[in-house]
């Protein structure tokens, strides 16, 4: 029997590729779940029971939270990115993470397919085919659901012509938790005036008042969380997430463009995403030149959107992380940061690179590094050449 490689959840689109992929085509199936920090270990068990009880051959876990971590997240907070200034990118970046994983797999075992759920509406189809495309291109992408255009009721009703009777009740709102976020779909998510209700989200709101916390980080890695020196910050950001999330801090909606070209909406819970980007950003106005704020900024949009539409693979990214890696290296200190319900405060930083440094003057009060007559001078230089072409034409900025 052909080999075919499963990216398996163990929900209803996955469970039907399982079975469809034996009876109809008769292929081998190793189902692989792919944990980038959402699953626990109890949950894994469960998906693992219900991959045999579908027949299949083999089931694999892997656990590529670090490789998350070191190879995706380190850059988007490098880039304090945030799509549309809004969402951390939390579903875009696991999904590629997972596809890759995948591939590998699919290699390991010389596979002979490998399969996905998506359907024809998402974003995901891209992503998974397009890592496939370039990672295995001798190994052919299958696609049941997407290819027969199946309903929810079509799947179900098959499942169970073959005997499979799992509990596929249709939950109010989905959930997709993973280190960078947890996402959050809902009736509300599908028009573009509703706001998730309050029972909506994973977290509920049960911290009341208010404290402070201080975040560290060395060259732009977040290594200490109130003192306490992590030396994995795939650990400090579950600590930090565990502090913040029941304030209801990081709770939002996120309205973006599709890889296909609709709109769409999500809704997310990323407490600590959002606090360690933000604290980061402050940091980084501190430590890093004009300039270097202005290119990174560049730089970090173009590379949030090459990511978040699956193209991680484009050597191009790794020529930003580079850059992004290289501007760190002044990006050191602590950021002091007060939670309140729903809210939070970035309080100030600490950082022997701060150039906010009384040394060299005060804003608006006294500068050391020049005096008047400079000013004079350097103003003319600058505006020197707006000038002339004003002189030249004799006219100033006309308004339509």
């Amino acid at each position: 029997m052909k080999k075919a490689v499963l990216a398996y959840s163990g929900g209803l689109d996955t469970t039907y590729c399982a079975v469809h992929l034996q009876q109809e085509r008769q292929l081998e199936v190793h189902a692989v779940t792919i944990n980038t920090g959402g699953f626990s270990a109890d949950e894994l068990k469960e998906i693992e029971k219900r991959a045999y009880a579908l027949g299949v051959a083999s089931f694999t876990a892997i656990d590529v939270t670090q490789e998350y971590y070191t190879d995706y997240v380190r850059f988007l907070i490098f880039g304090n990115m945030l799509k549309n200034g809004t969402y951390p990118l939390s579903v875009s970046a696991e999904r590629v993470v997972q596809a890759v994983a995948i591939a590998e797999f699919a290699q390991k075992i010389n596979a002979d397919y490998v399969v996905h759920g998506s359907t024809g509406a998402g974003n995901d189809q891209v992503r998974f085919d397009g890592i496939f495309q370039v990672m295995i291109p001798g190994i052919e992408i299958l696609t049941p659901i997407r290819d027969a255009r199946l309903s929810r009721e079509e799947e179900i009703a098959y499942l169970k012509q073959h005997n499979i009777d799992f509990d596929f009740q249709r939950a109010v709102y989905s959930i997709n938790k993973g280190l960078w976020g947890t996402s959050v779909g809902g009736k509300e998510t599908l028009s573009s005036s509703a706001y998730l209700p309050d029972e909506a989200w994973p977290t509920p709101l049960r911290k009341t008042g208010s404290e402070q916390i201080d975040i560290t980080f060395k060259n732009g890695e977040p290594v200490a969380l109130n003192g306490q020196h992590f030396d994995d910050p795939v650990t400090l950001i579950n600590t930090l997430q565990q502090i913040a999330q029941p304030y209801g801090i990081g709770r939002d909606i996120h309205v973006g463009d599709t890889i296909i070209g609709i709109k769409g909406r999500v809704g997310f819970e990323a407490a600590a995403p959002l606090l360690l980007i933000k604290a980061h950003h402050l940091l980084e106005k501190h430590t890093l030149t004009k300039w270097q704020i202005y290119w990174k900024d560049q730089l970090s949009t173009w590379y949030a959107n090459w990511l978040h539409e699956g193209q991680f693979l484009d050597p191009v990214m790794r020529n930003m992380e580079k850059m992004l890696a290289d501007t760190q290296q002044t990006v050191s200190g602590t950021v002091f940061v007060r939670l309140e319900p729903k809210v939070f405060t970035l309080l100030g930083i600490e950082s022997p690179h701060d150039l906010m440094n009384s040394s060299f003057g005060a804003y608006g009060e006294m500068n050391l590094g020049w005096d008047g007559s400079d000013v004079k001078g350097f103003t003319k230089m600058v505006n020197n050449q707006s000038s002339i072409f004003h002189q030249v034409n004799k006219t100033l900025i006309q308004h339509d």
